[in-house]
């Protein structure tokens, strides 16, 4: 009996070396957790101290959270802060990209839309460039979030002033692996995970400024729910903390594998950083050991919903 313990405790240790030497030669993301403000220059000078510290530590590609460049304090400060994909607040993390050699994905960048000069609306977009500093993909946000929770002192109306996009992102190929786009409030929204999956997704990501009453209630649980239906790493970026006297966030970045552990957790209190490994041998043996794409129905399956008669 006591040479069997030692056995069983001698695989659980050669396993758990195994798992670590694994993630150790996995490419490292660095998912990142910011407090913006209106103050553009500040929130640049503290993202660019993050990206430069998770280049230090190895990652391939660092993520950061939906209103990266700034959370304005009112609809018309937020417009007038807005800019264009070539203005200075990409060219400036372009560049950055550029001179460290690694990639980045910037969630939730305030773009001004195609009609600007006219209807003053702008897109939510998340946007991913590459270690040359070339802007490889862009996915501007597609479920907006008009919400109001009285008892729970939540009130945005993001469509007042936002465009919804108008299609999906193609997962990017990374040096992580697949990466597919969504952002924040998309999250609710299965069947962007699961289309995003089935074209190929290896990581689902949702850069978030989460509200601290639906954080609580919803953000892990949503986050694991993903990652387990799609068999996917999701990986969350997200704002912590107070932004201006109107707004806060509820932090808690999180990485979950996908089998739904977590990962990582930076907490709800202050800014800082998760680095894990990204294993795509895991993605693959999950969904091997346990192959529910291949026992999903087609599509016309889940529409004919038959009334039952006797």
């Amino acid at each position: 009996m006591f040479r069997w313990i030692l056995g069983l405790s001698a695989q659980r240790l050669r396993i758990g070396l195994q798992n670590r030497m694994s993630t150790l030669c996995s490419p490292l993301a660095a998912v990142c957790q910011v407090t913006s403000t209106p103050d553009k220059d500040a929130n640049f000078s503290s993202c660019k101290r993050l990206v430069e510290e998770a280049k230090e530590r190895g990652a391939s590609m660092v993520f950061m959270p939906e209103g990266f460049d700034y959370i304005g304090s009112s609809r018309e400060e937020t417009l007038s802060l807005s800019e264009s994909l070539t203005g200075d607040t990409i060219s400036r993390y372009a560049q950055l990209a550029r001179n460290l050699k690694l990639w980045l994905s910037l969630g939730g960048f305030h773009e001004r839309g195609p009609e600007w000069e006219t209807d003053r609306r702008i897109y939510n977009s998340h946007i991913i460039i590459n270690d040359k500093g070339d802007i490889v993909s862009v996915y501007r946000k597609s479920h907006l979030f008009d919400v109001e929770i009285p008892e729970k002192g939540v009130s945005l109306k993001e469509s007042a002033f936002t465009i919804p996009g108008h299609s999906l992102s193609s997962p990017v190929q990374t040096p992580i692996g697949n990466v597919a786009l969504g952002i924040c409030y998309d999250l609710r929204f299965p069947e962007l995970s699961l289309a995003l999956q089935k074209h190929g997704a290896d990581i689902l990501t949702y850069p978030s400024a989460f509200t601290v009453a639906t954080g609580a209630a919803h953000w892990e649980v949503l986050l694991r729910a993903r990652a387990i239906e799609t068999q996917c790493y999701v990986v969350a970026a997200a704002q912590v903390g107070v932004h201006h006297q109107k707004r806060s966030s509820y932090g808690h970045t999180l990485v979950v594998d996908p089998w739904g552990e977590v990962l990582g957790d930076c907490g709800g209190e202050k800014p800082g950083m998760v680095l894990v490994g990204i294993d795509l041998d895991k993605v693959s043996r999950t969904r091997r050991n346990m192959p529910v794409m291949q026992h999903r129905r087609d599509s016309s399956f889940y529409q004919s919903v038959e009334e039952f008669s006797n």
